[in-house]
């Protein structure tokens, strides 16, 4: 039995990571600011009251956490505004920054007291932080902080190798979820989180530091 740590993991897609997890046999704690009706009937350990932003609550969860090994620390937790060259807002841009790709990277650096040799860290990111494959332009703030995200995760993936810890950055695809307000255009949560546990559970020190989508396609930087 693995133990998993999900940040974000009330709703979307943290949420579905929680139920397919324990579902299967894993031990699941799950983070969050305020838990849902749902997440706590999961069933599963839920931590709440969890601020990825904030140092402080950082700590006290892992003063909570004591010795705990963590086998995969899955680092979902993050929000989207929308961010055009006509309605640049540098409060947004900065706020998208501080929650999608700094407050990751020091939630790992914290944890790391918790996390030995085959242990795992999974960033979601998007595609949208792809610079090759930026098409559309605008979501200036969105696809900026996941461009950041990417390049943190690299280079954990670098820093992290002589501890025997490998790095996993997934896109979970065009997910139907609030943060997308359920496009029509998009993929069940089940469905991508299913693919994100496959690549998760392939993920090692060889193939650390790849940037993956859902359905197993190694996306451009």
């Amino acid at each position: 039995m693995a133990t998993y740590l999900i940040t974000g993991s009330n709703r979307g897609i943290g949420l579905e990571f929680c139920r397919q997890l324990k579902e299967r046999g894993d031990n699941v704690i799950a983070t969050c600011r305020t838990p849902s009706p749902e997440l706590e009937e999961l069933g599963v350990r839920v931590e709440s009251d969890v601020e990825v932003t904030s140092t402080d609550s950082i700590l006290r969860l892992r003063q909570r956490l004591n010795e705990i090994k963590l086998d995969c620390l899955i680092q979902n937790a993050g929000i989207a505004e929308y961010n055009s060259l006509s309605t640049l807002d540098s409060k947004s841009i900065l706020r998208q920054f501080e929650v999608n790709a700094l407050s990751p990277l020091c939630f790992s650096q914290a944890m790391m007291s918790n996390m030995g040799k085959g242990s795992k860290i999974v960033l979601i990111t998007s595609r949208m932080g792809s610079i090759e494959d930026n098409t559309s332009g605008s979501s200036y703030g969105y696809r900026m902080s996941k461009v950041a995200l990417c390049m943190a995760g690299k280079s954990l993936s670098i820093d992290l190798k002589p501890k025997g810890i490998s790095v996993g950055i997934l896109h979970p695809g065009l997910v139907s979820t609030r943060m997308t307000s359920f496009t029509r255009q998009g993929i069940s949560a089940e469905h991508s989180v299913k693919g994100l546990v496959g690549i998760i559970d392939s993920l090692n020190i060889k193939n650390s530091g790849t940037f993956w989508h859902s359905n197993g396609e190694i996306l451009p930087w």
